[in-house]
């Protein structure tokens, strides 16, 4: 089951986490946990908040950040995994999923931070482990260098230190004004992403499925849920800049995991480990960009001695 929680984010913005496995148990008699509310398990879109911080009693925290396009729902079969021994959610970033995506709206490296200390706190999850993909991982660790108090641990997956640059930022420019936006049906988003994209070396369901989940119908067809203006203005405030500084500035251990095809090369990512204080290395075989999603169980493999190690610190 999931169950939404709302976060109110920087700048007011209200953002969508959602937890996975069964609700937190509280010592109120007279509202043990509400098995009456129609919205656990069949209504997930109807909000609720913890009745107090610190209500997952004794389960560690995990706070799980998706990359740039991603929604929260991306991390439902790693977060069900977690949910036997942690409280793991999910947030839906700004711009992203069912969270606010305000026109005008500030979609700074500072807002994404901000964004998730505040779930972190409102949430009563900290000192939590973050574990984040692509820019959920920057996020992550640019957090646990702002607030080491609220991170006990730290998941990197696939995210590059250096900076990308100028043409980077080009190119997933002409990369968005390719896609041939509507979608007729959502068969045609599968096999366009899995298949037929540029961007696609060999056919990778995996990847069509990822898109799909990002997709919603609307009149003429079936359209992403995120405004691709939006996320270029996410992507330009982090691309054009290198984020070692802030790397060697995490205290907590953490692990960086690569697909062994996907965008962080080995080198790169064995440098971050060298620069952390307190780095592990890990990598997943036969795994793109998309490594979670490509190959669970051995992204499960990956993280599990990780997250063992920290139980038992």
């Amino acid at each position: 089951m999931a169950r939404r929680i709302d976060v109110t984010g920087a700048g007011g913005v209200r953002l969508a986490a959602w937890e996975f496995g069964d609700p937190p148990k509280t010592d109120r008699p007279d509202r043990p946990d509400r098995p009456d509310r129609p919205d656990r398990p069949d209504r997930p879109d109807r909000p609720d908040r913890p009745d107090r911080p610190g209500a997952a009693g004794e389960l560690p925290g995990v706070l799980l950040l998706h990359g740039l396009m991603g929604r929260a729902s991306h991390w439902a079969p790693t977060a069900r995994w977690l949910a036997a021994r942690h409280r793991a959610v999910a947030l839906d970033q700004r711009g992203h999923g069912r969270s606010e995506k305000p026109p005008g709206g500030a979609y700074t490296r500072e807002a994404y931070v901000d964004d998730a200390e505040a779930a972190l706190e409102q949430l009563g999850l900290g000192p939590a482990v973050l574990i984040g993909h692509a820019m959920g991982a920057l996020t992550a660790w640019q957090l646990a260098a702002k607030r080491p108090d609220l991170v006990r641990g730290l998941i990197i997956c696939d995210m590059r230190a250096s900076a990308l640059g100028a043409a980077s930022q080009h190119t997933w420019t002409e990369w968005f004004r390719a896609w041939p936006v509507p979608f007729a049906t959502l068969a045609d988003v599968r096999k366009w992403f899995g298949e037929d994209d540029p961007w696609v070396e060999r056919p990778n369901p995996a990847r069509g499925e990822f898109y799909a989940e990002v997709m919603a119908e609307s009149p003429d067809g079936w359209r992403p849920v995120f405004e691709p203006e939006q996320m270029l203005r996410s992507r330009e405030t982090w691309v054009y800049d290198a984020h070692w500084e802030e790397l060697a500035q995490v205290r907590c251990p953490t692990l960086v995991v690569r697909g062994l095809d996907g965008e962080l090369g080995r080198a790169e990512a064995q440098e971050m480990v060298r620069v952390l204080p307190r780095g592990q290395y890990a990598e997943v075989a036969d795994a793109g960009h998309l490594v979670h999603y490509d190959q669970p169980e051995a992204w499960r493999a990956a993280i599990e001695p990780f997250l063992d190690g920290l139980r038992d610190a």
